[in-house]
């Protein structure tokens, strides 16, 4: 088959595997290293050294330092729900709410290109992502027409918004490359950068992870910085500020196609706080198999629920967060200390 039918029916495989935006762009190397290694000699990388290794950032300067016969990148986006109000429990970035996204994509890019084998009768080289390998992947993303980088780091569609999961495959095969996005379309509004509240948002287009709140309760291992801790709110895993805020997407409007493992799980949506203090080792690896948040482990996780209790200042917190004060782990005891020091402070005055 030609080129162009190809393409079309490599994307409309895509679309029936959960995809509904996908992109073509060339094999080229990327255009904004030079800014990605400014973000680096920043430090704004924080703790995550693994971005910042001399093989990692030699993978990133070029595709085909990665696969060698890779003539087009497809770039994916699966979307995944908006955020929506917790009654009792601590924010959850809208995200984390059901299953792992990792491992639910990489089974559809699988079989995306179980397919194209299958189509063609023999291998064809390949490489795919899904938000782990060495590639600017939201520079990809513009340049294979899905979006723009938005103002708060994110990509961004006119359509979708933002809240989406990124994919991308090295594909050795040539296709029609779709128009790149060469414009960004967030004006001159500031929303994202005047309400992060422990501003991360450096200035625009600068994500400085040290203050991020996302980073700080998922890949942050230690004691959150003090300074930070009552900007934090009650957001116990993520955070999805700068994006509720942002206009393009849209208050009530939901993506039709959002596959059910990202579902919000509903016991996540309503989640108790002094009794989520309490779980156990067992307990906790058996309510988040499965789930993003085991990634904060329990000790980081705890130590989040224990500072959102914190700024709750809800003095029938104080009997859970005095318990805690007993935890096996450290990082648990240290946060209830700040948490029962700060509801005190906050209530007698």
């Amino acid at each position: 088959m030609d080129k162009s039918e190809l393409t079309k029916k490599i994307k409309g495989k895509a679309v029936e595997l959960g995809f509904p935006l996908v992109g073509v762009t060339t094999a080229d190397p990327p255009d904004h290293l030079d800014f990605f290694q400014t973000w680096l000699d920043s430090g704004y990388n924080a703790s995550m050294d693994w971005i910042n290794t001399e093989r990692s950032l030699e993978r990133r300067s070029d595709p085909l330092k990665i696969l060698p016969e890779c003539q087009t990148i497809l770039v994916l986006a699966c979307p995944y729900p908006a955020p929506r109000g917790n009654v009792k429990g601590g924010n959850i970035a809208s995200y984390a709410l059901n299953q792992d996204y990792h491992a639910e994509l990489e089974k559809r890019l699988n079989e995306l290109m179980k397919t194209i084998e299958d189509w063609f009768g023999n291998p064809v080289p390949n490489r795919w992502y899904v938000d782990s390998g060495p590639v600017l992947e939201k520079e990809l993303a513009m340049r294979a027409g899905l979006g723009w980088i938005g103002k708060n780091t994110t990509l961004i569609n006119r359509e979708h918004g933002s809240y989406f999961f990124l994919s991308e495959i090295l594909l050795g095969l040539e296709l029609i490359p779709d128009p790149p996005i060469t414009e960004t379309y967030c004006g001159s509004c500031t929303r994202c950068l005047d309400t992060c509240p422990t501003g991360a948002l450096k200035e625009p287009y600068t994500l400085d992870a040290n203050r991020c709140i996302s980073y700080l309760t998922i890949e942050h291992r230690d004691e959150i910085p003090l300074k930070l801790r009552s900007r934090m709110g009650d957001w116990i895993f993520g955070c999805d500020i700068c994006q509720i805020v942002c206009p393009w997407n849209k208050p009530g409007q939901e993506a039709p196609d959002i596959l059910e493992d990202f579902q919000p799980r509903e016991e996540l949506m309503d989640i108790d706080l002094t009794q989520e203090l309490g779980l156990s080792q067992e307990e906790f690896s058996a309510r988040f198999k499965g789930s993003p948040i085991k990634r904060a482990k329990r000790r980081g996780y705890l130590r989040n629920v224990a500072l959102a209790l914190g700024n709750r200042g809800d003095e029938d917190a104080l009997p859970a967060l005095e318990k805690a004060l007993g935890d096996q782990e450290a990082l648990v005891r240290e946060a209830a200390v700040w948490a029962v020091g700060y509801i005190n402070e906050h209530t007698s005055s």
